[in-house]
Order: structure tokens, then sequence, then C-alpha cells
């Protein structure tokens, strides 16, 4: 698979994860992050090293401007875009909805559905047919709670995940003539550095036996099947939305 993935929040947890899979996979990756530097340009090291091609860039999600100068960049550097996964993303603290954080949940819905969205843009701008592109595959990272409504105080992370499918679905439909295939990942409880904020390993050791499967999932499990939807395999699939939840 000689082709260019940008995967954006790559620095860390399933972002990471999806990037060493693709490298290994064959994929020219772009490892894009906000603010995680350090963890970016050791990901892009250890990509190398394994034999495989990867850059670093930086971008706010949020800005639309920097999006697309964030593209223009892997452009230059890697290639023309073949694929994109919308990881990057965040859950803006906790705060019941009696005394919300109102910039907090801006952030939210800015990094998550606006980011998703702009960089959806730039990708399909050069994936499209009828831009000359040769069609590509999106994955976006949602989230199990777009249908549970979320664990307390985090109803806003929730909503924001809710847009997520809601994009995915439309936009399938959207690119679908453009040879461009959108579908969905909904990670339930992961073992990544985003469960920090609800006590790290001590909140996953208790939520696991909660689970039917018995055991939080690991972000290479979520990777596998987002490298499955990139590929000619799931030639035929788009518009779905694919739990990974252990039957939660």
């Amino acid at each position: 698979m000689d082709a260019v993935l940008v995967v954006t929040g790559a620095g860390r947890g399933i972002g990471a994860a999806v990037a060493r899979q693709a490298a290994r996979a064959g994929w020219r990756v772009a490892v894009h992050y906000g603010s995680s530097a350090a963890p970016a340009a050791a990901l892009v090291d250890e990509i190398r090293a394994a034999g495989g091609t990867a850059e670093a860039f930086q971008a706010e999600i949020s800005d639309p401007a920097a999006v697309a100068a964030l593209f223009a960049a892997v452009d230059g550097r890697l290639g023309r875009t073949g694929a994109l996964v919308n990881n990057a993303g965040i859950i803006g603290g906790k705060f019941s909805v009696l005394t919300p954080d109102a910039g907090a949940i801006e952030r939210v819905l800015a990094v998550n559905v606006a980011g998703t969205y702009y960089a959806t843009t730039e990708a399909a701008r050069r994936m499209a047919r009828s831009r000359g592109g040769a069609g590509g595959a999106i994955v976006n990272v949602s989230s199990v709670v777009s249908r549970t409504g979320g664990l307390p105080e985090e109803t806003h992370y929730a909503a924001s995940k809710g847009a997520v499918d809601a994009l995915t679905l439309g936009l399938a439909r959207e690119l679908a003539p453009e040879g461009i295939r959108v579908n969905a990942v909904r990670p339930g409880i992961i073992e990544t550095d985003i469960h920090d904020v609800h006590g790290g390993r001590a909140f996953l050791a208790g939520f696991g036996p909660q689970i039917p499967a018995g055991r939080p999932g690991t972000a290479e499990e979520v990777a596998a099947t987002v490298l499955w939807l990139l590929s000619p395999d799931a030639g035929y699939v788009t518009g779905a939305l694919f739990d990974i939840a252990g039957g939660r």
C-alpha cells in the first residue's frame, strides 16, 4: 500500500496504534499532533527504525486555515493524501449540566466535530475523482458513548461523538460518487491515557468487570479494524458505524 495516510491526533493512544499498523502495511504516514510534539517525534522515529515512512506535522485541528496548511505540508513532504483517520479528540473535562463550563463545551465541539469536518474537507479535495484524485477512504474515530450518553458529567463529549456519527453517515452518501468511502469506529473502554481524567488504571480495572467481554479493549484492537476499513478488502463498506466495545 504505497499511499499517504493522514492520522490526526496520532501522538498517543489509538492514533499512534493506527500509525504503527499503517506503516507496517506500507502506508506513508502523516503523524498529526496538536501540542504533543515529543510523543509524535518519538512515534516517527519508531516507525522509521522499523523500516516505515512517517513525518510529524503540527496543526490546530479546529482552525480551518491551519488544517489547510497541514494538508499542503503533507503534499510537499509525503505526497497526495489517499486516506484519512480522524482521531483527534478531547473529553473536555467533567462537569454537570447544572454547572456547565461553556468554554469547555465550545472547545470539545470545535476539536471533535469541526476538526473532523475540516480535515475531511481537505482530504476529500485530494481524493475526489472530480478533482483528479483516485478516490480513497476516511475513518472517523467516534465512541460508543454516542449511543449510551456517556459517563456521568461527560454528556458534552457524548454529544460531540453523536455529531461525528451523523457526519459519517451524511458524508458517506455525499462522497460516494467521488470514490471516497467514509466509515466510523466506535470504541468503548480502551486502555489509553484519555482515561487519566477518570482515574487511569484504577478506573480501567474497576470498569472491566462491567463489560461483557470482561476487560477493556486495547488501542491495537481498534487500530486493526481501522486498517481493515482503509483497505481494499472493505471496498464495498461505507456509511457504517463499527462498535469496538466488548459487547457493551
